[in-house]
């Protein structure tokens, strides 16, 4: 049985969020499922900023799925949006090549080369489809491309060109207030965060302005098929529109009544689609959120189409450690494929889990994992012998396994920066990795990688692409005579202590003991005497000791755990390079 978030929790903000939700549910639609929602727009690799915008939700619909109460989770792929930029960076992308389909839908663009599928947004869909997968998050997908080329939203854009004169005034609102200044460019700012990072990331105006009036429809046009057109009339009651287009001239009249190849501006579109779906709770990013902003604006658009509002927080970004803020619209900006590829679901699912929506964190892809990782195995210490915090409780309860039961794990979770030493050290040699792993507790020792398996694997995978080469650990092939003999009498006897501890001690933790104990011992203290026994200036000795060793092991001064690696290089070995 999963570990589960009990419905009494009230420490937690995915509880509060979920009560929230039930109650104003059975306000606006008594008895039906609860319907929360994300959207995301396939424009390029979908990263792990918009993976926040699925995260926030499916932790909220789980909880009451959890609760017994029958919920979904819609995920809106924004396929039917306009291809605005080439990202760069993208494999199989010819930067030039591509701009000609600037302006057309998404699903019009062609995959990158190389790929298995048919479009531009069905090449990223796919990844982000099977990533959610290996994260246990049940959704509903709904493609806006299929919803508008079949008619499904005919009525709702029918009924948007009736009224929009109700339309243009809301909008008009945030067209003519004048903000300072400095309002003015944060305002830019964050229309081009909206343009690049948001569901609906379509970089749309409000709609077309002319000589005919306002209309909140944009056509694709029926020759080049981009969306650089502008209505230019539009009748009521026979549904005839007129539209132009600026890219190749072309124009024509069609009935809006029977025509299915356009679709409502963003900031009509995304209210709209709030009525339809009745949706109850849906996040926004910061871009969002800001006044004049798509949520704000879409907050008094929704009541034309007979809807509300849904409730929902503000989410803010997600960093990458030692990067910027990421945009989709930018090569090279980390998904979550690139995250699984490292680290273990549960992990990354605690990293939504554990904060606020409003609350910032950052993504390890540097050494950080490791401490991330040691965090999270104490936190499962933590909670299996009962002294975790509620919070946390439910935190890790959410990130191990969801309603529908516990997510694939580990069986024998040995320490992430171990297993990157082992992998490292190693170097693709699995009956080395198999050995070494086997002689960390001799009492339970390892019979086959698959114990050790995925984390094993996130852990190798981490070391072979995310470590530096000058970082690799390369183990010397001859001792270092030059070092050996230079050494004074000090540190002669202390790698002589060493040496002759080796076989008592081959064990993770009995090198543990040996490696701190030669300083304290050389000092005339006890191998086991703790630091508060110690005085100040054993630590220093302690890290010129392991220089040393690190220098007659593998030329540097630093390295993997020492213990790790001396169980990796094996006894002869060590005695050799230690000139022993």
């Amino acid at each position: 049985m999963p570990i589960v978030a009990q419905s009494t929790e009230t420490t937690d903000w995915v509880s509060r969020f979920a009560d929230e939700v039930i109650e104003e549910s059975e306000r606006r639609a008594p008895g039906k499922p609860v319907v929360v929602a994300s959207g995301l727009s396939p424009s390029g690799p979908i990263h792990l900023g918009n993976l926040r915008e699925v995260m926030t939700p499916h932790l909220v619909a789980d909880e009451i799925r959890r609760r017994g109460r029958e919920v979904r989770h819609l995920i809106s792929w924004d396929d039917y949006d306009r291809y605005r930029k080439v990202p760069k960076g993208i494999p199989g992308v010819d930067e030039d090549a591509f701009k000609e389909h600037i302006g057309k839908p998404l699903t019009s663009v062609p995959a990158p080369k190389g790929s298995a599928y048919a479009s531009w947004a069905e090449h990223f869909k796919a990844a982000m489809v099977e990533s959610l997968a290996e994260l246990g998050v049940e959704f509903d997908g709904i493609s806006q491309t299929e919803q508008y080329t079949s008619g499904t939203y005919r009525e709702q854009i029918l009924h948007a060109m009736k009224h929009r004169g109700d339309i243009d005034a809301i909008l008009a609102q945030y067209r003519t207030k004048k903000a300072p200044k400095k309002q003015q460019q944060k305002a830019v700012d964050e229309a081009e965060l909206e343009a690049e990072e948001g569901s609906g990331a379509a970089a749309e105006d409000d709609g077309s302005s002319g000589s005919g009036g306002y209309f909140p429809y944009k056509p694709y046009c029926g020759n080049c098929g981009k969306d650089l057109t502008t209505v230019t009339s539009y009748d009521d009651d026979t549904t005839e529109l007129a539209y132009t287009c600026t890219a190749c001239g072309f124009g024509e009249t069609v009935r809006l009544s029977e025509f299915n190849r356009g679709k409502l501006v963003w900031k009509v579109d995304w209210p709209m689609r709030w009525a339809y779906e009745g949706v109850i709770f849906e996040p926004s990013g910061v871009d969002h959120s800001s006044p004049g902003s798509s949520f704000q604006v879409g907050g008094q658009i929704v009541g034309i189409f007979g809807g509300e509002q849904p409730i929902g927080p503000m989410y803010a970004f997600v960093g990458i450690s030692g990067m910027a803020k990421m945009s989709s619209s930018r090569g090279g900006v980390p998904t979550p494929a690139d995250a699984l590829q490292i680290m273990e679901p549960q992990l990354l699912r605690w990293l939504y889990a554990r904060r606020r929506p409003n609350q910032s964190f950052k993504i390890a892809f540097d050494q950080e994992i490791q401490r991330l990782y040691d965090e999270w195995d104490k936190l499962a210490g933590k909670v299996a012998d009962g002294s975790a915090l509620p919070a946390d409780v439910a935190a890790y309860g959410r990130a191990v396994g969801t309603a529908a039961g516990e997510l694939p794990k580990t069986a024998r979770p040995l320490p992430y920066r171990t297993l990157a030493s082992v992998a490292d050290i190693t170097a693709g040699h699995e009956d080395q990795a198999l050995r070494i792993l086997g002689e960390l507790d001799p009492e339970q020792p390892l019979a086959s990688l698959d114990e050790v398996r995925p984390r094993y694997d996130k852990a190798e995978a981490w070391i072979n692409t995310h470590v530096p080469a000058d970082q690799r650990t390369i183990v010397r092939d001859e001792p270092d005579a030059e070092l050996l003999k230079s050494l004074d009498e000090a540190s002669q006897q202390s790698v002589r202590l060493l040496a002759d501890g080796l076989a008592e001690h081959w064990s993770l933790d009995g090198l543990t003991h040996l490696v701190y104990g030669v300083p304290k011992v050389q000092a005339g203290f006890p191998a086991d005497a703790t630091p508060k026994e110690l005085p100040p200036e054993i630590k220093t000795a302690q890290r010129t000791f392991f220089a040393l060793l690190y220098h007659l092991l593998v030329g540097r001064d630093t390295g993997p755990r020492l213990p790790t690696l001396l169980l990796a290089v094996g006894q002869d070995r060590v005695r050799k390079l230690l000139g022993e």
